[in-house]
Parts: structure tokens; C-alpha cells; sequence
């Protein structure tokens, strides 16, 4: 597989302004990924989340609403898009949120085609202009399929044609998930503040840290 030529990215896929400000500022969030779902859990009024999470991240912040139509979907980005600048409208794998993204695309407003589980779905996605496509590794693995493999075929397709379309790996369950997205060279992984905090972990760096910690109290004491 050749080299896409830039780094993956991180993106957050929370609500939860503590959790994305404490990776912010060590320099691991470059986004936000939210839905509905993820709003409703922090317990706050979607606009007011989404101006704070854009006070603290200057990189994109996916934001998704609930129609169906294309034309209800154009109203509702026209009103997210009034909430901040690094807005990016999440628009649902239809045929209405298709013509939507045509549309949006070309009056230069990013968006993310979401709740993607094929190829055939990630390519008429790239087809339609999408900025991003969110292919949903957690929920394949629920029916049996190999999320990581619909990853794979969708990079292999997006390289072989050279579409502009970044593939984000949602649902991601497990490190597991994040270290094969990053092995297939997919752009981006959003990913839940609970794996990220689990990406710190090692047993052997716990013990490391501990031997030298004993091994310079005891050097100290000399002389």
C-alpha cells in the first residue's frame, strides 16, 4: 500500500468539554466527532456544547442533526454552520443526505457522511464530494463483519482513484481498533476519551517508572 503522505489524525469522539479540553492541551485532539447521542449524554443544550467545544479546538467539529430530507438537512446546516466556523455538517449515508452533501460541498461547507458500513456506501460518499466519510468499525464487528476490513477496502479505493474524501474510523471500540487504522493508513480515527486513556497505559512503563524512582532515591542518599 503506498504512503497517503500525511500523519493520521486524532479526533475526539465525546461531548465532554473536561475530556476533550485535557487532550487539547497536551496536543492530541486535531477534532471533534458528535451526534446526537453523544449530546444528549453531557446533559447540555447542543448549541451551547458545540460553541464550547469550538472555544477550545480550532479543527473541525462534526455536528449532525436529525432529518431526513435534503432539504431539511440544508436548514438545519445553515444553523449549525451559525454556531462556529470549524463547523462540519454530519449528514446521514441516504440518497437525501447524498444530494444535501452535493450540495453543501460545493458552496465550500465541509461534511462527514456518517453511519457508513460498506465500501459500495464510502465510495458513492467520495462520489458525491464528502470531505470526510465515517465508516463504523464497532457496530460491523457487533454483526459479525470485519470492521477493520471495510476500512481497508475503502482506503484501497480512495488511493487507487485518488478522491479528496478522508475516511474517519468511528465506533472504535478497542486499541486494537485505533493501532489497525493507523497500520492501514486511514486519515483519521475519532476516538472515545476512555480508549485514549488507554493508550497510555503499560504495565512495564508502571514498572520503569517505579525502579528508577527507587533506583535515584537510593543514588541520592550517597555521599
Amino acid at each position: 500500500m503506498e504512503k497517503i503522505g500525511e500523519n493520521m489524525k486524532f479526533f475526539i469522539d465525546s461531548a465532554d468539554v473536561d475530556a476533550i479540553r485535557k487532550y487539547a492541551e497536551i496536543g492530541l485532539v486535531d477534532g471533534v466527532t458528535t451526534n446526537p447521542t453523544i449530546i444528549m449524554k453531557s446533559g447540555r443544550e447542543h448549541k451551547e456544547v458545540i460553541r464550547e467545544i469550538a472555544s477550545i479546538i480550532s479543527g473541525p467539529i462534526s455536528v449532525e442533526g436529525i432529518s431526513d430530507t435534503c432539504e431539511e438537512i440544508l436548514a438545519e446546516a445553515e444553523e449549525f454552520r451559525k454556531w462556529a466556523q470549524n463547523v462540519v455538517i454530519k449528514v446521514p449515508m441516504t440518497r437525501e443526505g447524498l444530494k444535501a452533501v452535493k450540495i453543501l460541498e460545493e458552496k465550500g461547507v465541509s461534511t462527514n457522511v456518517t453511519l457508513v458500513f460498506s465500501a459500495s456506501q464510502a465510495l458513492l460518499a467520495a462520489k458525491a464530494g464528502a470531505s470526510y466519510v465515517s465508516p463504523f468499525v464497532g457496530r460491523l464487528d457487533d454483526i459479525g463483519v470485519k470492521g477493520m476490513d471495510v476500512v481497508g477496502e475503502i482506503m484501497d479505493i480512495y488511493m487507487n482513484h485518488w478522491y479528496k474524501t478522508k475516511v474517519i474510523v468511528a465506533s472504535v471500540r478497542s486499541l486494537s481498533h485505533v493501532i489497525d487504522s493507523a497500520k492501514l493508513g486511514a486519515h483519521i480515527a475519532t476516538i472515545p476519551p476512555k480508549i485514549l486513556d488507554e493508550m497510555w497505559e503499560h504495565d512495564l512503563t508502571k514498572k520503569g517508572i517505579a525502579q528508577f524512582r527507587e533506583d535515584y532515591k537510593k543514588t541520592s542518599r550517597k555521599g
